[in-house]
């Protein structure tokens, strides 16, 4: 496998006697749409947990642009600019939707708890850039109207794109999406999609674990598949659509 800007190498990770990954190898290339299909219980969300140093792999490697970062813990992972969204919506209910991006942001301040306490300079000066950031992210997906609204009591749909809104202001290289459709109406898909297709182009490397296949093939760059824990295909959608072992363990025969 070449020198891809993200790539991982013979990932493996065992829970007790169950295989979750067996010598998983990827490689995305910089600026591009990798989406990671695959049955329920293939491994994709262990993938990303690995990834993201919430897991730690037996065996294997991981680096992002030549840096080795398979060692390093969860916010380490991130301060080396990957982000990730969950399954399920991980918001703060009480606090506005501007306030929940702002969090994402908080990753990359550089001022103390002093300067916080003391309210000095350099806090309100960071805390100025970062709101800016966290209304350019809100309104880069849709939500400028919404910012003053509790998290809690905003749509379904427009949570799923606050998270989205949150990773961006953590100003990711590579941003990881796990199921982002999940729960979506068409509408609110077809705008998802577009949305995804927007950040890639403004260079954000994403991967992508999805279940909605008709997603997945109109805006992925590339495709891998597991199942049991294990690539059994990749490639571009068409070629992954029109894999025998693919359309056997996941899309089925129509």
């Amino acid at each position: 496998m070449g020198e891809a800007f993200f790539r991982g190498e013979g990932i493996t990770l065992h829970f007790g006697g169950v295989t979750a990954l067996q010598d998983v190898s990827f490689a995305v290339e910089r600026g591009s749409l990798q989406t990671v299909i695959g049955p329920n219980g293939a491994g994709k969300t262990s993938l990303f947990n690995v990834v993201t140093g919430l897991y730690r792999m037996e065996a294997g490697d991981i680096r992002l642009d030549g840096r080795r970062i398979s060692h390093l813990p969860p916010h380490r992972v991130a301060r080396a600019g990957i982000v990730r969204t969950f399954q399920n919506l991980e918001l703060f209910g009480n606090m506005t939707a501007l306030e929940n991006a702002l969090t994402g942001g908080h990753l990359l301040s550089k001022y103390g708890p002093l300067d916080w306490c003391l309210r000095s300079r350099r806090f309100r000066r960071e805390e100025a850039i970062l709101r800016d950031k966290a209304e350019a992210a809100l309104a880069f997906v849709g939500l400028s109207a919404q910012q003053d609204l509790p998290a809690g009591n905003l749509p379904f749909g427009s949570a799923r794109l606050l998270e989205i809104a949150r990773a961006l202001c953590a100003e990711p290289t590579v941003l990881l999406l796990d199921e982002p459709a999940a729960g979506l109406n068409l509408r609110e898909t077809a705008v998802l999609g577009d949305i995804i297709r927007r950040i890639v182009d403004r260079g954000i490397t994403v991967v992508m674990v999805e279940h909605d296949m008709d997603l997945v093939m109109r805006i992925s760059d590339h495709v891998l598949v597991l199942n049991y824990g294990e690539v059994i295909a990749e490639g571009t959608p068409a070629e992954v659509q029109q894999n025998p072992a693919v359309i056997a363990a996941y899309l089925g025969e129509d």
